[in-house]
């Protein structure tokens, strides 16, 4: 990423939010290589803490890119804080309504220009106990079958001792340890050009889901459980 283009409001919330990481956490960063140097993708992190934003966006603007996330319309409402979320680039989203389609509209024209666009398939903090991933929602699959763009899996484990959702307890001291991996693209080359309906888009988010769990088990040295579902759902893969 030229450092030189981010513009002055992208250097200001570097020059505020890094320093500040950068004393707050202790960083094991590791396949940043998976993470193309140019080019549009889609970059699909567990969730798993409400800091998760902050590291990801850390590791993914450390690994060169700059990261483009979704956040609910409503705050970009509040004065000031809406307008500066859209000078740094990111982009808002009405969940069940209409608009939700037009969301997709635009981080489809983002990832055709080219730029690194972060999805949370979970939708919001996995409610799994132990903080394993959840089975995921449909739009990274949704985002890859209209782009064709990779799809790079991310796993992390630690930002939940910066803030665990389960306590609500915020975790202040210095050097607190947080492990962000990346992968190789997950295979999806069997749906091109499928049509997407909904047993295909959940198929494809079961194959990406999967391949985070996996991640997110070798950080943590254990072995994954199957896919965690907040509601009872008939089918599906839970290997």
């Amino acid at each position: 990423m030229a450092r030189r283009r981010l513009g002055f409001w992208r250097r200001f919330a570097v020059a505020v939010v890094k320093p500040v990481l950068n004393v707050w956490t202790r960083r094991t960063w590791t396949g940043m290589e998976h993470i193309p140097a140019s080019g549009g993708v889609i970059l699909v992190p567990n969730h798993l803490s409400h800091a998760d934003p902050l590291v990801s966006a850390h590791y993914i603007f450390d690994a060169g890119r700059w990261p483009r996330f979704l956040a609910k319309a409503s705050v970009f409402k509040v004065p000031v804080l809406g307008w500066y979320l859209s000078e740094v680039g990111q982009v808002p989203v009405e969940r069940g309504t209409a608009e939700a389609a037009r969301s997709l509209d635009s981080l489809v024209q983002a990832i055709k220009d080219g730029q690194a666009v972060v999805v949370y398939p979970e939708g919001t903090t996995t409610r799994e106990p132990d903080l394993w991933p959840m089975r995921g929602k449909t739009g990274a699959a949704r985002l890859a079958l209209a782009t064709g763009a990779p799809v790079v899996p991310i796993a992390m484990w630690g930002p939940q001792r910066m803030f665990d959702p389960r306590t609500k307890k915020l975790g202040l001291r210095p050097r607190i340890p947080v492990m962000v991996a990346a992968g190789p693209p997950v295979d999806l080359s069997r749906w091109r050009g499928a049509t997407s309906t909904p047993a295909v888009l959940q198929e494809m988010t079961d194959e990406i889901m999967l391949r985070v769990r996996d991640m997110v088990g070798e950080l943590r040295g254990e072995t994954p459980p199957p896919l965690y579902q907040p509601t009872a759902r008939k089918g599906g893969d839970q290997r």
